[in-house]
């Protein structure tokens, strides 16, 4: 007797179209990403059916429904200057501190180190977008980024759920191709970040998901 056969995972072939498509919808909705999002539902359409897959298409059939008008004012009020739901990586555990501009700086020598030149004055290297972009590119290392910045992702995610908009399928999408079970909650999200050791800057943006900013964090040792 045949065993019922398993769901098949996601390829790898499909999870680089995941992200490449997730980080160009979390651009922002210019006639350009209104323009490309055909090809985008048609790639995504080829990979098969997955729940990732399926969140970003469904996004973007929103999207493609909407009128670029209103999607430019939601994109504004969702990713707003006060970083509440912040697309840069390393603001969710650095903040805007000194520590910060050293974990840009790392970024930007991972992708030289592969032979790419990080993105110029306009975008930063923790911008997720182009984060993602390398990440289709760098497939084995761009998954390890990604996964050093779980935290600050599965918190993004929860932050965009609770704003109650269509973007929280993009993150939802981005974390269902990382390794391992995505947290249930924000505080088990949290927990996922720790600070080095002699102290350093505690997870920020706790406030955006309803955690306070001072909640514990337990201390341990585009691309052209």
């Amino acid at each position: 007797m045949r065993r019922p056969s398993r769901r098949s995972r996601l390829s790898a072939d499909g999870v680089a179209v995941v992200r490449r498509a997730a980080g160009l919808c979390l651009r922002y909705p210019d006639r350009e990403l209104f323009d490309r999002l055909p090809l985008i539902r048609a790639a995504l359409a080829e990979t098969g059916a997955h729940p990732p897959v399926a969140a970003v298409a469904a996004f973007a059939e929103h999207l493609a429904g909407q009128e670029p008008l209103r999607a430019e004012e939601h994109y504004v009020s969702v990713f707003d200057l006060r970083n509440r739901r912040s697309l840069h990586l390393t603001w969710w555990i650095d903040g805007d501190t000194r520590r910060r501009g050293l974990s840009l700086a790392a970024i930007k020598e991972r992708y030289r180190a592969h032979g790419l030149t990080p993105p110029g004055s306009d975008e930063l290297p923790d911008y997720l977008p182009v984060i993602l972009e390398y990440a289709t590119l760098e497939r084995a290392d761009g998954t390890a980024l990604l996964q050093e910045h779980r935290a600050g992702l599965e918190l993004l995610k929860f932050a965009l759920i609770k704003a109650a908009t269509p973007y929280a399928r993009l993150l939802e999408a981005v974390c269902g191709t990382l390794p391992g079970a995505s947290p249930g909650t924000p505080e088990e999200a949290a927990r996922m970040a720790r600070r080095p050791v002699g102290g350093g800057p505690e997870l920020v943006g706790l406030d955006a998901i309803g955690l306070p900013s001072s909640h514990p964090i337990a201390t341990t040792g585009g691309l052209k």
